[in-house]
């Protein structure tokens, strides 16, 4: 499979599709290393209260609306994406930790 082009050097729809095609599957591949990183932190966190962290889930977001605004991208869509990715990944903690001390895998 070739490489897509630079967003720069397409000159058709098809060009741009390929790209996006190709960059949507790189971050459904960062999303699960990241959903990794959320059964990493199930497994850790010894009480289930420690699942939803506000303070944390403020700081990964501003962190993400500073690299949107430092990127010159939209920092408000930045935001509701992180929101939602944030409080998906909390969901499926949440799910991993119940999970992990229903079946057996330990704590």
């Amino acid at each position: 499979m070739t490489q897509p082009l630079s967003p720069d050097a397409c000159t058709t729809m098809a060009d741009v599709r390929a790209g996006v095609d190709a960059l949507d599957q790189q971050l459904v591949a960062l999303l699960d290393r990241r959903f990794g990183y959320m059964r990493a932190a199930a497994r850790i966190k010894p009480e289930r209260g420690q699942v939803r962290d506000e303070a944390r889930k403020r700081q990964v977001i501003e962190q993400a609306v500073d690299a949107a605004r430092a990127a010159a991208i939209p920092a408000d869509a930045v935001a509701a994406m992180w929101e939602t990715l944030v409080e998906a990944s909390i969901a499926y903690e949440m799910a991993e930790w119940d999970r992990r001390r229903t079946d057996g895998d330990g704590a």
